[in-house]
């Protein structure tokens, strides 16, 4: 078993939808590929097998992975979010005090990130950065360009 992955009742619901397609409708269309690629004849010069064979190999490692994931699941429950600070499930609205603009994005789990949903990975930076500030705390996030400062203004639930 791999290590815990950290899911909201949506994202796990949304893995098991996706893992039922890969293992259903997908893997029937791959095999029909290798298939038709059979018929074709000699399967030692044959581009069109060797292609729908790696794409069998790539979709049922995909599956693995999801298995697993979903295996080590620990769904989240929002009701328990203490907002007293920065966890995962937070929204929290920031402050950036060399532009002064504001900011809101929700810490989600790395596999339901959304950078146009304001949904950030706990992993990425800002995240790691934001995990366990308070309101008025000010956070510095190193960035490519620099080095940012943003003050945490405000931490709700969405």
């Amino acid at each position: 078993m791999g290590e815990v992955t950290y899911l909201t009742k949506g994202g796990y619901e949304k893995m098991k939808k996706d893992l039922a397609y890969l293992k259903g409708p997908k893997r029937k269309e791959i095999a029909d590929q290798i298939q038709k690629a059979r018929e074709l004849g000699d399967l030692s010069e044959n581009a069109e097998y060797d292609a729908a064979k790696d794409a069998q190999g790539l979709l049922e490692m995909e599956i693995g992975k999801l298995e697993n994931k979903l295996a080590t699941a620990k769904i989240l429950d929002e009701t328990n979010i203490d907002l007293s600070k920065v966890y995962i499930l937070s929204t929290v609205r920031l402050k950036h005090l060399k532009l002064k603009k504001e900011f809101k994005y929700t810490l989600v789990p790395e596999e339901e990130q959304n950078v146009r949903q304001n949904k950030i990975s706990v992993k990425s930076p800002v995240g790691k950065a934001l995990i366990g500030k308070e309101v008025g705390d000010v956070v510095e996030i190193k960035a490519p360009g620099g080095t940012m400062q943003f003050e945490v203004l405000e931490i709700m639930l969405e």
